[in-house]
Protein backbone atom coordinates (compact mmCIF):
# COMPACT_ATOMS: atom_id res chain seq x y z
CA UNK A 1 0.00 0.00 0.00
CA UNK A 2 3.14 2.44 0.37
CA UNK A 3 4.34 1.90 -2.83
CA UNK A 4 0.83 2.52 -4.45
CA UNK A 5 0.91 6.19 -2.13
CA UNK A 6 4.53 6.44 -3.40
CA UNK A 7 4.08 6.02 -6.74
CA UNK A 8 1.06 8.37 -6.79
CA UNK A 9 3.33 10.75 -5.04
CA UNK A 10 6.04 10.89 -7.82
CA UNK A 11 3.79 10.40 -11.03
CA UNK A 12 0.69 12.35 -10.29
CA UNK A 13 1.10 15.59 -12.61
CA UNK A 14 2.52 12.35 -15.21
CA UNK A 15 -1.21 10.75 -14.65
CA UNK A 16 -2.97 14.08 -14.43
CA UNK A 17 -1.86 15.79 -17.15
CA UNK A 18 1.05 14.42 -19.30
CA UNK A 19 4.06 15.86 -19.95
CA UNK A 20 2.97 19.26 -20.05
CA UNK A 21 3.99 22.46 -20.09
CA UNK A 22 7.35 20.64 -21.08
CA UNK A 23 5.61 18.43 -23.80
CA UNK A 24 1.97 17.52 -25.28
CA UNK A 25 -0.72 17.54 -22.66
CA UNK A 26 -1.95 13.86 -21.53
CA UNK A 27 -3.04 11.76 -18.35
CA UNK A 28 -6.59 12.52 -17.15
CA UNK A 29 -7.03 15.86 -18.58
CA UNK A 30 -6.21 14.69 -22.50
CA UNK A 31 -9.06 11.58 -21.30
CA UNK A 32 -11.91 14.05 -20.28
CA UNK A 33 -10.68 16.01 -23.07
CA UNK A 34 -11.20 13.82 -25.84
CA UNK A 35 -14.31 12.32 -23.99
CA UNK A 36 -15.77 15.39 -24.02
CA UNK A 37 -15.28 16.77 -27.69
CA UNK A 38 -16.22 13.15 -28.75
CA UNK A 39 -19.78 13.62 -27.49
CA UNK A 40 -20.08 17.58 -28.33
CA UNK A 41 -19.10 16.52 -31.71
CA UNK A 42 -21.38 13.62 -31.89
CA UNK A 43 -23.96 14.62 -30.58
CA UNK A 44 -25.72 16.69 -33.38
CA UNK A 45 -24.83 14.23 -35.88
CA UNK A 46 -26.82 11.54 -33.08
CA UNK A 47 -29.66 14.02 -33.71
CA UNK A 48 -29.80 14.29 -37.26
CA UNK A 49 -29.21 10.56 -37.49
CA UNK A 50 -32.19 9.97 -35.12
CA UNK A 51 -34.40 12.51 -37.05
CA UNK A 52 -33.92 10.39 -40.18
CA UNK A 53 -34.43 6.90 -38.45
CA UNK A 54 -37.95 8.29 -37.55
CA UNK A 55 -38.37 9.61 -40.59
CA UNK A 56 -41.59 9.09 -43.20
CA UNK A 57 -39.08 9.41 -45.95
CA UNK A 58 -37.55 6.12 -47.24
CA UNK A 59 -34.77 8.06 -48.63
CA UNK A 60 -33.46 9.14 -45.09
CA UNK A 61 -34.50 6.75 -43.20
CA UNK A 62 -32.93 3.53 -44.96
CA UNK A 63 -28.89 5.48 -44.92
CA UNK A 64 -29.16 6.30 -41.33
CA UNK A 65 -30.46 2.71 -39.84
CA UNK A 66 -27.49 1.30 -41.75
CA UNK A 67 -25.23 3.97 -40.30
CA UNK A 68 -26.11 2.82 -36.41
CA UNK A 69 -26.32 -1.18 -37.01
CA UNK A 70 -23.09 -1.30 -39.15
CA UNK A 71 -21.71 0.63 -36.53
CA UNK A 72 -23.54 -0.64 -33.39
CA UNK A 73 -22.42 -4.51 -34.70
CA UNK A 74 -18.48 -3.83 -35.17
CA UNK A 75 -16.18 -3.50 -32.61
CA UNK A 76 -14.76 -0.36 -31.69
CA UNK A 77 -10.69 -1.59 -32.42
CA UNK A 78 -11.71 -2.30 -36.20
CA UNK A 79 -13.18 1.75 -36.60
CA UNK A 80 -9.85 3.22 -34.67
CA UNK A 81 -7.59 1.08 -37.54
CA UNK A 82 -9.63 2.15 -40.25
CA UNK A 83 -9.74 5.68 -39.32
CA UNK A 84 -5.90 5.71 -38.39
CA UNK A 85 -5.40 3.95 -42.55
CA UNK A 86 -8.29 5.43 -44.01
CA UNK A 87 -8.00 9.74 -43.05
CA UNK A 88 -4.69 10.37 -44.24
CA UNK A 89 -5.64 9.03 -47.25
CA UNK A 90 -8.53 10.86 -47.70
CA UNK A 91 -6.99 14.40 -46.41
CA UNK A 92 -3.04 13.70 -48.17
CA UNK A 93 -1.48 13.87 -44.45
CA UNK A 94 -0.76 12.58 -41.58
CA UNK A 95 -2.85 13.28 -38.23
CA UNK A 96 -2.31 13.78 -35.06
CA UNK A 97 -3.42 10.23 -33.04
CA UNK A 98 -5.43 12.59 -30.82
CA UNK A 99 -7.43 13.31 -33.93
CA UNK A 100 -7.18 10.13 -35.14
CA UNK A 101 -9.22 9.02 -32.11
CA UNK A 102 -11.49 11.45 -31.85
CA UNK A 103 -12.69 11.51 -35.41
CA UNK A 104 -13.13 7.72 -34.22
CA UNK A 105 -15.32 8.44 -31.17
CA UNK A 106 -17.77 10.56 -33.44
CA UNK A 107 -18.04 8.49 -35.90
CA UNK A 108 -18.64 5.23 -33.23
CA UNK A 109 -20.60 7.05 -31.02
CA UNK A 110 -22.84 8.72 -33.34
CA UNK A 111 -24.89 5.54 -33.84
CA UNK A 112 -25.29 4.91 -30.03
CA UNK A 113 -26.53 8.66 -29.31
CA UNK A 114 -28.93 8.40 -32.15
CA UNK A 115 -30.83 5.42 -30.49
CA UNK A 116 -30.54 7.20 -27.38
CA UNK A 117 -32.28 10.06 -28.92
CA UNK A 118 -34.37 8.14 -30.94
CA UNK A 119 -35.80 6.39 -28.15
CA UNK A 120 -36.14 9.43 -25.92
CA UNK A 121 -38.55 10.64 -29.04
CA UNK A 122 -40.07 7.37 -29.60
CA UNK A 123 -41.22 7.46 -25.56
CA UNK A 124 -42.91 10.61 -25.68
CA UNK A 125 -46.77 10.71 -26.13
CA UNK A 126 -47.92 10.45 -29.82
CA UNK A 127 -50.78 13.01 -28.81
CA UNK A 128 -48.34 15.71 -28.33
CA UNK A 129 -47.24 15.63 -31.99
CA UNK A 130 -50.58 15.16 -33.32
CA UNK A 131 -51.71 18.41 -31.09
CA UNK A 132 -48.90 20.80 -32.31
CA UNK A 133 -50.07 19.45 -35.97
CA UNK A 134 -53.54 20.03 -35.28
CA UNK A 135 -52.94 23.58 -33.87
CA UNK A 136 -50.59 24.11 -37.65
CA UNK A 137 -46.79 23.81 -36.69
CA UNK A 138 -45.47 22.03 -39.24
CA UNK A 139 -43.68 18.46 -39.09
CA UNK A 140 -39.99 20.40 -38.44
CA UNK A 141 -40.83 22.53 -36.31
CA UNK A 142 -43.00 20.41 -33.84
CA UNK A 143 -39.51 18.25 -33.97
CA UNK A 144 -37.52 21.45 -33.09
CA UNK A 145 -39.85 23.34 -30.39
CA UNK A 146 -41.75 20.62 -29.17
CA UNK A 147 -40.62 16.86 -29.08
CA UNK A 148 -37.07 17.37 -29.34
CA UNK A 149 -36.24 19.63 -25.94
CA UNK A 150 -38.78 16.83 -23.66
CA UNK A 151 -36.89 13.87 -25.55
CA UNK A 152 -33.20 15.66 -24.75
CA UNK A 153 -34.66 16.04 -21.23
CA UNK A 154 -35.66 12.33 -20.97
CA UNK A 155 -32.68 10.99 -22.44
CA UNK A 156 -30.13 13.38 -20.01
CA UNK A 157 -29.54 9.91 -17.99
CA UNK A 158 -28.55 7.99 -20.75
CA UNK A 159 -26.60 10.94 -22.11
CA UNK A 160 -24.47 10.58 -19.21
CA UNK A 161 -24.08 7.23 -18.88
CA UNK A 162 -22.60 7.16 -22.82
CA UNK A 163 -20.29 9.74 -21.47
CA UNK A 164 -18.95 7.04 -19.16
CA UNK A 165 -18.52 4.70 -21.94
CA UNK A 166 -16.46 7.21 -24.35
CA UNK A 167 -14.29 7.66 -21.24
CA UNK A 168 -13.67 4.01 -20.85
CA UNK A 169 -13.64 3.45 -24.53
CA UNK A 170 -10.46 6.87 -24.79
CA UNK A 171 -8.42 3.60 -23.40
CA UNK A 172 -8.13 1.71 -26.92
CA UNK A 173 -6.38 5.56 -27.88
CA UNK A 174 -2.71 3.85 -26.50
CA UNK A 175 -2.73 1.86 -29.20
CA UNK A 176 -2.42 4.80 -31.52
CA UNK A 177 -0.01 6.71 -29.36
CA UNK A 178 -3.29 8.34 -28.12
CA UNK A 179 -1.31 10.65 -24.79
CA UNK A 180 -4.37 9.65 -22.01
CA UNK A 181 -4.14 7.99 -19.24
CA UNK A 182 -3.72 4.22 -19.70
CA UNK A 183 -0.76 5.68 -22.43
CA UNK A 184 0.34 7.99 -19.34
CA UNK A 185 0.62 4.55 -16.71
CA UNK A 186 2.48 2.53 -19.47
CA UNK A 187 4.64 4.90 -19.46
CA UNK A 188 5.02 4.95 -15.64
CA UNK A 189 5.03 1.13 -15.67
CA UNK A 190 7.84 1.54 -18.35
CA UNK A 191 10.16 3.59 -15.88
CA UNK A 192 9.51 1.91 -12.76
CA UNK A 193 9.58 -2.14 -14.82
CA UNK A 194 8.80 -3.99 -11.34
CA UNK A 195 5.32 -2.27 -10.43
CA UNK A 196 2.92 -2.97 -12.85
CA UNK A 197 0.21 -4.11 -10.80
CA UNK A 198 0.26 -1.04 -8.25
CA UNK A 199 0.74 1.29 -11.47
CA UNK A 200 -2.75 -0.21 -12.90
CA UNK A 201 -4.31 -0.74 -9.72
CA UNK A 202 -3.89 2.92 -9.65
CA UNK A 203 -5.29 3.00 -13.09
CA UNK A 204 -8.35 1.23 -12.07
CA UNK A 205 -9.09 2.78 -9.13
CA UNK A 206 -8.49 6.51 -10.78
CA UNK A 207 -11.45 5.26 -13.73
CA UNK A 208 -13.61 3.60 -11.17
CA UNK A 209 -13.89 6.79 -9.22
CA UNK A 210 -14.36 8.93 -12.10
CA UNK A 211 -16.66 6.44 -13.95
CA UNK A 212 -18.82 5.90 -10.46
CA UNK A 213 -19.21 9.47 -9.84
CA UNK A 214 -20.96 10.06 -13.25
CA UNK A 215 -22.61 7.26 -12.76
CA UNK A 216 -24.27 8.46 -9.31
CA UNK A 217 -24.68 12.18 -11.20
CA UNK A 218 -27.02 9.75 -13.90
CA UNK A 219 -29.00 8.15 -11.18
CA UNK A 220 -29.58 11.93 -9.97
CA UNK A 221 -30.76 13.20 -12.66
CA UNK A 222 -33.06 9.87 -13.62
CA UNK A 223 -34.88 10.08 -10.20
CA UNK A 224 -35.26 14.34 -10.91
CA UNK A 225 -36.98 13.49 -14.26
CA UNK A 226 -38.63 10.94 -12.81
CA UNK A 227 -40.33 13.48 -10.00
CA UNK A 228 -41.02 16.05 -12.73
CA UNK A 229 -42.78 13.29 -14.76
CA UNK A 230 -45.29 12.30 -11.63
CA UNK A 231 -45.99 16.29 -11.35
CA UNK A 232 -46.77 16.99 -14.85
CA UNK A 233 -49.19 13.76 -14.31
CA UNK A 234 -51.14 15.76 -11.88
CA UNK A 235 -51.98 18.44 -14.25
CA UNK A 236 -54.49 18.83 -16.10
CA UNK A 237 -54.65 17.98 -20.00
CA UNK A 238 -55.05 22.17 -20.71
CA UNK A 239 -51.88 22.63 -18.70
CA UNK A 240 -50.19 19.88 -20.22
CA UNK A 241 -50.54 21.27 -23.15
CA UNK A 242 -49.63 24.84 -22.44
CA UNK A 243 -46.32 23.18 -21.17
CA UNK A 244 -45.29 21.15 -24.38
CA UNK A 245 -46.03 23.97 -26.63
CA UNK A 246 -44.57 27.21 -24.80
CA UNK A 247 -43.87 28.42 -27.80
CA UNK A 248 -46.88 27.79 -29.92
CA UNK A 249 -49.53 30.92 -30.84
CA UNK A 250 -52.02 28.99 -29.69
CA UNK A 251 -50.75 28.65 -25.90
CA UNK A 252 -50.07 32.41 -25.82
Amino acid sequence: MFEVFKIVHEHWELLLIGQYPHGPIGGLVNTLMLSALALLLAFPLGIVLAIARISPFAWLRAPATVWVYVLRGIPLIMVIFWTYFLVPLLIGHNISGFATMLCTLVIYQSAYLAEIVRAGIEGLPKGQFEASRALGMGYFRTLGWVILPQALYNALPSLISQFVSIIKETTLGYMINVQEMTFAANQINNQLLTKPFQVYAILAVTYYCLCYSLTRLATHVERRIERKRQGDRGQTPGAALSTALPSSPASR
